[in-house]
Parts: C-alpha cells; structure tokens; sequence
C-alpha cells in the first residue's frame, strides 16, 4: 500500500511511490483544493486533498481531510476521507454542524 497519492483529472486517488511525482503534484495548491466555505459567523471549512494516507496502512487510505478554523468552540474539528466524493459530502456535513452551533 503506497503512503503517496496524487488524483487524476476525475479526482480519482493515484498511488505513487515516487516522492518526486508526488510533490510535483502537491506544490499546486488547485490540485488538492476540494472545497472551501466561509459561514457569515467567521467559521471557515476547507476540504483538501492531503496527498499522503493519514490511515498509515490500517484501513482504507485516508487522505482527504476537512476542517473548520474559527473561534475557540469551532476551531480544528477534523474529520477524514478516502475518496472525492466522501470529502465534498463531509465538507457539507461540517459546514451544517458548523452552522447549527452557537
């Protein structure tokens, strides 16, 4: 199982072992962007692509991650993905639970 992944124009996760193709590909910051929200209550959510596998070999790997940054109660909840199409639903599931909070 490869720790490195790029994605392919479908945004489909490609494994690499080669640290080079890897980081050619990371240095482009669109590559990763998966979605980014700002709520009018200053709560940021963003959902990239982490291109390394946050599972470290146990399960399916996890390399897509959302995460909202705000004040002190909404800062930093995490949570991870495998796939395109799980991140951009987690993206919206955590932009509504960041909606709902206080």
């Amino acid at each position: 199982m490869s720790l490195y992944y790029t994605l392919d124009a479908d945004h489909k996760a490609i494994p690499t072992d080669d640290v080079l193709v890897w980081a050619r590909w990371f240095e482009n910051i669109n590559n990763r962007i998966v979605a980014k929200t700002v709520l009018p209550n200053g709560i940021r959510v963003s959902t990239v692509c982490l291109g390394a596998d946050h599972a470290f070999g146990g399960g399916p790997p996890l390399i897509f991650e959302s995460m909202s940054f705000g004040d002190a109660d909404h800062d930093e909840m995490c949570e991870r993905y495998s796939t395109w199409d799980e991140a951009v639903a987690g993206h919206a599931a955590m932009v509504e639970k960041c909606k709902a909070m206080p």
